[in-house]
Formats: C-alpha cells, structure tokens, sequence
C-alpha cells in the first residue's frame, strides 16, 4: 500500500514542488494539500495520511499548534515538520507538540522521501549535530519561557541501564553506536529502546530527547560546540 502523505506549506509553489516530488515514488501518494493550519488539521482528521509534511509558518493557525492538534487525536499520522532554519525555536516547540523529526526546506529530494518513510515506519528524522545544537540551546534554559525546576520529575522505576540508554539516546547516537557503549547488538538495543518508550509513554526518539534534557539526564551542547 501506498503511503498517504499531506503536504502543507503556505507557499503554492513549494507545495506543488513537494507534491511532486512525492507522487513520482511508487510507494507513495499525496493525498491532499494545506496552505494554512486550520486547513491541515481539517484534512489530516478526513484524509487520514501516514504522514503530514508541515511548514512551521503558517496562517491562521501556526504548524506548531496544528502538529499539537493533530498528534494528539487517536490513531494520529506522524508529523514532519520543516523549517528555513536549523535553530528555529518553533522546530524545538513542534518536536514538543508531537513531531516525530524536522528537516531543513532545502533538503535534497532523496533525503526528504528517506524521512517520509522513516517516520511513517514509527521512527524519528534528526539530524544528530543539529538536533543537539537546537535542544541544548533551549533546554538549556535560553528559550522563552524556561524556569529551573519547571520541567517534568523523572519517571518512578527506570532502571540503572534505561536511564544510560535514554542518555544515549538523547545524545545523538545510533543503534550501533549505542550497541557498541553497552558492549550489546543493535537488535537488542532496539529492543530496549522500543521498551523504554513503553515504559515512559513516549511516541519516538524526538520525545524521548526532550525529556532526557528536561529531566536533566542529557549535558545541553550549546550553539558552537561539538558532539
């Protein structure tokens, strides 16, 4: 079957540009198209797609808000957003509201149908440089809005091994490279990972970052440092 796929951006050419790339794979199909918020959780509720490609810059109703509203519903399509920019703030918010990964908008083709199918598999698209770089600059208390101490305890009964997994995790690294700090295969770290999110009720890697620097179990790299 075909993924289904919604695109949403406010600019009819990078719609269009988007749609088509995306309807020449055989795997895959544009179900409908959005140039604002309200108009994107409308049809991501009748349309039901795999998978919603959202700007963040929206009318009406901005992608952070229709990600939230949309992710929150049952049986909810996965959210790819994407942004001009690596450091956007909003790309930090729409990971919180449900996002399972953000790209840059002038990716090459190949890499953005890569994240389509990646996410659409219950996966997460995150650059591991940029991702830290953008987590650690506002988890690190930057970001608007932040107050030590106001960000979820952590979770009762994680064990010694979840807690390093989650560091792992929130650190960037693969299954085999996690596999090789454990001395384990990647299988089994998949394996521990998909139990982890289990356990703290978490969709994807992408939420499962978040809390490790909400929880404080991840060191935040700021802007101009190396991972």
């Amino acid at each position: 079957m075909s993924l289904r796929v919604l695109v949403v951006d406010d600019q009819g050419v990078v719609r269009a540009g988007f749609a088509a790339v995306i309807d020449a794979e055989e795997d895959m199909a544009v179900v409908g198209e959005a140039g604002a918020g309200d108009e994107a959780v409308r049809l991501a509720g009748e349309l039901a797609p795999d998978v919603v490609v959202m700007d963040v810059r929206l009318p009406d109703l901005d992608g952070i808000a229709a990600t939230r509203i949309i992710t929150g519903r049952e049986n909810a399509p996965r959210v790819l957003v994407l942004t001009a920019f690596d450091l956007d703030a909003y790309v930090f918010e729409a990971l919180r509201a449900g996002a399972s990964g953000f790209l840059l908008k002038d990716v090459p083709a190949a890499e953005l149908l890569r994240a389509i199918r990646v996410v659409a598999a219950g996966e997460s698209v995150l650059t591991p440089a940029a991702t830290c770089r953008l987590i650690g600059h506002y988890a690190s208390g930057t970001r608007p809005g932040f107050r030590p101490g106001s960000g979820p305890h952590e979770p009762a009964g994680l064990t010694g091994r979840e807690r390093y997994v989650l560091t792992l995790v929130a650190s960037g690294l693969d299954d085999v490279e996690i596999a090789g700090q454990l001395g384990t295969t990647a299988g089994t770290v998949r394996s521990d990972v998909d139990v982890l999110l289990r356990k703290l009720g978490l969709r994807d890697r992408v939420q499962a970052t978040i809390l490790a620097y909400d929880l404080g179990l991840a060191r935040p790299n700021l802007p101009g440092t190396h991972i």
